[in-house]
Parts: C-alpha cells; structure tokens; sequence
C-alpha cells in the first residue's frame, strides 16, 4: 500500500517504497538499499522507543535474530537499535502469506503440505539453535515463498516478550489459537517445545480451515487449549499421529525438530510422477466423530492432565490482560496481519461489496437506550435481549424480548423514536414484541402479554405510524395461536374462536377476508418472499400430514395444496414453484441441528411435485435459500452450499462461529453471512466457499434467546448481540471501531 503522510521516506539509508504493513510494536515498509536489495524494514512504535529496559532487550534480540539463519527464515541484514526509532531490516520475500492463501483458496491439498511442514520444521530447528524461541507462529507470520515458506518476526516477538515479563507474575505473547499451554499457565517456562505446538495447531488450520481449539472467545480458546483433547476430525492417517505428538499438553512429550522432520516425512511421502497423492478429509460436522478403524492411532495416549482450579484463574487472568493490550503484535484494525483464526478482508474484491453513503461510520447502541423522542425507556431485563430488526428507507425497526418497538436511524445509529404499546405497570420480563414488516410508512407489530405464572395472557397485532411511533388501529389475536405474519400490504391472524385466518389491510385494519381454518388442523400464517402463505398441522397423534394455502391478498382468498407427509420447512420459492426441505423426525443426536433428507418443490398453481432426495444428509437450522442456492448452517459454524434443484452439495466451509443463526445472502448474491450470539460475523464467498473474514466479539453470548441474524441497508451489514447491543459493519473493513449510535 502507498506510504502515508506521517510514514518517514528512509530509515538508516534504505529508500521507503511502501507499507506492507502495521502491528502493535510497529510499521514494516518495503525499501530497498542504494544497491538496488530490496528489504523489509520493520520501525518501532515511538512509545516503545522511549523505553530503555525495552531498548535494552530489542538490541540482544537483534543480536540473536542475526544468528538465525536458513532457508526458510527472514534473514536479518541490518539494524538499529539505538536510533529514535529502532528499526531491523531483514530479507525482502516476494509472497503472500499463509494465512492469505488459505482465506483465497481453501484448505491445503496433502501434496501442498507436505513441503509447508518440512520447511516450517527447519525454520524452528535454525530459530531454536540461535537461542531464539518464536513464541507467535501462526498463518500471518508465514510467508508462502516461490521456493517455500518463510518464517518471520521471530526477533521483535521475543523483545516485546522480554519487555513484559520483567515482572514476577509474568505475562503473555502470542495468539490464543496457536498459543501453548505453557504460555497460558506460566509464560516464564515457554521453550523451544512451544514453537512444536503452535505448528501443530497451523497445520491442523490448514488442512481443515479451523484450529484444534477454536471457540467463540479466546478466553473458552484458552481453556480448551490448557485443558481439551484437540479437534482433529479434519484429518487421519498417520499425520492424524504426528500432529497429536505436536499438540501434546506437556512440553517434554512434544517432538523435537529433529525428529518431527523424520516423522512429517514417512507420514506426508512424495508422490509418484504423474500420481497426485490423495488423503481423506473429514470435515467437522455436528455430530461426532466416527470411532477409528481398528489399529488407527487414536488420542487416548495423549489425554491433557488435569491443572486443577488456578490453571483456569490462569488462562483468565493471562486473557483479560492480553485483551487489555498485552498481546500487541496484531490487535484488529491496525492493518497488520491476521489472528490466525480470523481471517481480514484487506484489500475488497472488485465488485464485491457495495459503496457506501459518502461519510459513512459503523456505529454501535443498544435497543434499551433512551430514545430522544421516545414515549418510554424499556425497563431492565437480565435475560437474552437480542433485537430483531427490519430495514425500511434508511431506518430500523427493532423489537424482540422485552424490547418495546422502536426506530433507529441506519446512518447514525440514533433512536428516534420508542413506542409506549405496553400495558402500564407490566414488567419488561412479561413481554414480546416482534415486527412482522413495513408497508407504506405503516409498521406492523405483534405484542404478546404473558401472565405471572407464564402462560399466554394477551396478544395482539397492532399498526404504528412509521414517522412518530404513533399507534394507528389494533385487534386482539387469540392467546393461543401460532402466531402473526404480513405480506404484500396484508396482516393475517387468527382472531376470535380460531376457527379462521383473518386477512387485513396493512394500512388501515380492515379485513381483506376470511379463510376458514380445515377440521383437525391448527393452522398458522407465514410469509417468503412478500408472499402471503397458511400452513396448517393436523392433530392426530403419530401424523405429519400437513396442508399448504397460497393466500390471494386482494381478497383474502386462499386455494389448497396437499403437502408431503413429513417433517418438513417451506423456505421460499424458486423458478415460480415453492420450495421445501424435508427432515427426520429426530434431530442429530447430542445436537440442535435437524437431519435434512430430501427437498420437495411444488408448483402452487397445480401442486404437482418434483422430490429431490438429498444424496447427504445435511444438518443445520432452517437453510436459506438465495439466489438460487441453499445453505445450510449448524450450531458448529459450519456452512454447506446446496443446489436445490440436484440435491448435490456445492461446497462445505468451517467458521469459529458457535451457534450462529440464519445464513443471510447480500442483495448481490455474491457473500453469505452468519452471525453468532456474541456479535461475531463470518462471511464467505458464495461460489466457492473461501472464508473471506471473521470480525470480533462484542458481547458475551447468553445461551437462549433468538438466533441472530445479519441484515443489510446501503451496502452496510447490520446485525445485533444476545445483551441487546445493535450495531453496523463495513463488509469491506469489518473490524473499523463503531462511534456511539
């Protein structure tokens, strides 16, 4: 990237060319010597600079990086440490680094692994024989060279450690899913055996795309790391045996380099000419493992060893410091590399994401905040507070548990207005509302009222007026419906006896028509797609006959069709027919997900019907269907793209995301979203699959509670967090620091 206004053009007489990048310690320019050697120059922060016990420590650092030479390290050509600013210069390579490739291309293929692990095993055995241990090896720190890896940032790591271990509590370097054991519970003993185990979770990551601890946090991270047998389901065979030796608990029972380049290559052989080798990949899936085949190495020999209570205080403490600003090599944002798991955006795919309004900021509120027009602040609640929201014209309307309706402008994040539709004197805890949609500055509510003991007291459908919350009509729906919906400029509910849908004018309440509602059936509205739709169950014990109603919305009529005798989900409409996806009657054992069998497409003018069954058994929550693709995503964080039309699985991918909720597909078809509970986002590339990024937490996950979603307004990503917490993304620069809503 260009250099900036503030960038200095030289250092130590190398030319600056341009910024590669930024870190915690630092900036590392390209420059290049008056021989025309081209360098990478890495300048230290100022405040850093100022520090003698730091300098002090960065000068024997460079004195030992200077030691450390071999084919696959950075070699050190020259430094500073005295300077106003200390600087190193090492070895320019011409590469991307691991991480990179892994975001644009997937997993590794085995042929492509066997030359990355024999390469990063001899850059630790020459790191380690310099007297130096690298304390961050991760997917940022390599460097994908024509003739292979590169190791780097091995010297500064080690000064910035020793700058913050002068103490006698000891803290921490690193990024906590490659991070060691040793590093959580006691950094002041970290060797060269750390190193061994920070590889054997990079390759985990390569070949699988996800790390052997990965979690929704790093401090659950940390925990698994000190305390769970590794997540090794992405690869078997005997590399399955090294990479277990790589991650064993304690430091002595790890290999050393020496003898982990024998193992990586009986396990990794070379292929025969002309035959690319092959090796199976089990991609994680929500349910678990398959027991090994008779004589497969299995991780029993290498069950962790229990710490006892203060490990957990450990990992904790070392965590809460680290996000306090100890673990400075890469904090997000700042343009430098990657945290291993997440992968940033960097440099946007042309045409990927969509411009934004000129001046535009992320922001971040909450959806209990005091409105500056508001009628009432939504009293506390300790329970899961997600909002859910619909975009309309530059505006949020957002509800959920014990959130009363409210406006929220998209571009600033300011509310607007609250309205006050809640009984006097109820308590937040005894009521939900939730927006069924807008339609022509009208916006459609569903209020439900619960009594002291939690059963069903009230519930009604009301209209407010876009502009000032006001309420403009209201009717009571029965306590004991299955609930409201609109569509396409209509309300339905079901109202007095039960015994039909009633159908309304979104604008002004006035019934549109009536459908009665079939014998032995509960029926219950939905819409998909602006369409009106009643989906009716019957009652009889041990049958899932169902019927399916295409609702007419000038007049309220609605015309019948047969639906399969299934568990089954409509989720949309494709080429005029809808659409529906079938599953087991018992979801996947030990999992929320439901088992997938078989898609059913029916043409709502004929019900006639095409089934599709599913050559897999896919599992996950309700799929999305966009532009003409569905996808699948389990309580896992894995993704799984399917045609609607064949059955056949397009790709599979793997998030950190734990629990997340619906995929959401961007308005230009080209990115797929999940959210989790904690406020952190994935986004993948559609036709492939490539995890473009993961953005960071912003709340901690409560355990129920609605499933978040990701919605979209003028190319900005707006989602919401399980503590109520609402705020917008830029696809293209996701971990950008919100300003207040």
């Amino acid at each position: 990237m260009p250099l900036h206004k503030d960038d200095p053009r030289s250092v130590g007489g190398y030319k600056l060319i341009d910024r590669l990048g930024a870190g915690g310690m630092g900036r590392v320019y390209r420059g290049r010597s008056r021989s025309g050697r081209e360098v990478a120059v890495k300048v230290v922060h100022a405040e850093y600079a100022q520090n003698p016990v730091f300098r002090a420590r960065f000068r024997q650092e460079i004195a030992a990086a200077r030691r450390v030479s071999g084919a696959f390290t950075a070699a050190v050509v020259d430094a500073d440490p005295e300077a106003d600013a200390p600087w190193m210069a090492t070895q320019y390579v011409r590469g991307r680094s691991l991480a990179d490739r892994v975001r644009d291309q997937g997993p590794l293929r085995v042929t492509e692994l066997r030359p990355l692990a024999l390469g990063l095993v001899e850059a630790l055995r020459d790191i380690h024989r310099a007297g130096v241990v690298h304390r961050d090896l991760k997917p940022a720190n390599v460097l994908m060279a024509e003739d292979g890896p590169r190791v780097i940032d091995f010297g500064i790591s080690r000064a910035v450690e020793s700058h913050h271990t002068l103490t006698e509590t000891g803290q921490v370097i690193g990024t906590p899913p490659f991070m060691s054991p040793e590093q959580f519970t006691d950094a002041r003993t970290v060797g060269p055996a750390s190193d061994v185990f920070s590889l054997g979770a990079l390759l985990v990551w390569c070949v699988t795309g996800r790390g052997p601890f990965d979690a929704d946090s790093p401090y659950l991270t940390g925990y698994r790391v000190v305390h769970n047998e590794p997540a090794l389901d992405g690869v078997t065979g005997s590399v399955r045996t090294v990479l277990e030796r790589c991650l064993a608990k304690e430091p002595g029972d790890r290999p050393a380099p020496d003898r982990l380049a024998l193992e990586f290559a009986e396990a990794l052989p070379e292929p025969a000419p002309g035959e690319p080798q092959t090796m199976t990949l089990r991609l994680p899936s929500a349910r678990p493992a398959d027991p090994p085949a008779t004589g497969a190495p299995t991780t029993a020999d290498h069950r962790p060893r229990w710490r006892g209570p203060r490990v957990l205080l450990a990992v904790s403490a070392v965590l809460a410091a680290a996000l306090a600003g100890c673990l400075l090599l890469d904090p997000p944002g700042d343009g430098g590399g990657d945290g291993g798991g997440t992968v940033r955006a960097g440099a946007t795919a042309t045409g990927r994401w969509a411009p934004l309004p000129a001046g535009w900021k992320p922001w971040q509120t909450t959806a209990a905040a005091d409105a500056e027009k508001g009628v009432r602040k939504a009293p506390g609640y300790d329970g899961n507070r997600t909002p859910a929201c619909v975009p309309d014209a530059g505006a949020l309307y957002c509800a959920g548990s014990a959130l009363l309706p409210e406006r929220i402008d998209a571009a600033s994040g300011r509310t607007l207005w609250r309205s006050g539709i809640a009984p006097a004197g109820v308590p937040a805890d005894r009521y939900v509302t939730n927006i069924l949609g807008t339609y022509e500055g009208v916006v459609l509510v569903e209020l439900t009222v619960t009594g002291s003991a939690g059963t069903g007291q009230s519930q009604s459908v009301l209209a407010l007026d876009a502009t000032s919350g006001a309420r403009l009509w209201s009717h009571p729906v029965r306590t004991d419906s299955l609930g409201s919906a609109y569509a396409a400029g209509v309300t339905m509910t079901q109202e007095g006896d039960g015994g039909a849908v009633t159908v309304r004018s979104a604008r002004d309440g006035t019934v549109r028509g009536r459908i009665p509602v079939p014998a032995g059936y509960d029926c219950y509205p939905l819409a998909a797609g602006n369409r009106p739709y009643v989906e009716c169950i019957t009652r009889a014990e041990g049958s899932h006959r169902t019927k399916f109603l295409v609702v007419d919305p000038a007049d309220g009529s609605a015309r019948t069709l047969e639906s399969p005798a299934q568990q089954r989900s409509f989720i949309g409409a494709l080429d005029g027919r809808l659409v529906f996806v079938e599953s087991t009657d018992n979801p996947a054992p030990d999992s929320p997900d439901l088992v997938y069998t078989r898609i059913v497409r029916v043409d709502p003018r004929t019900g006639e019907r095409a089934l599709t069954p599913l050559p897999e058994r896919y599992r996950g929550g309700i799929p999305t269907l966009a532009h003409g693709t569905l996808y699948f995503a389990t309580s896992s964080g894995m993704v799984t793209a399917v045609s609607p039309l064949t059955g056949a699985r397009l790709w599979q991918s793997h998030t950190t995301l734990e629990t997340p909720g619906q995929a959401s597909v961007d308005p230009n078809g080209r990115t797929v979203y999940l959210a989790g509970g904690s406020g952190r986002v994935a986004a993948l590339d559609t036709a492939r699959g490539t995890l473009l990024w993961e953005s960071s937490a912003r709340a901690e996950v409560l355990d129920s509670g609605l499933l978040p979603t990701v919605w979209f307004d003028k190319g900005a990503l707006v989602l919401a967090a399980s503590d109520g917490k609402l705020f917008t993304l830029d696809p293209a620069h996701p971990d950008r620091k919100p300003v207040p809503g």
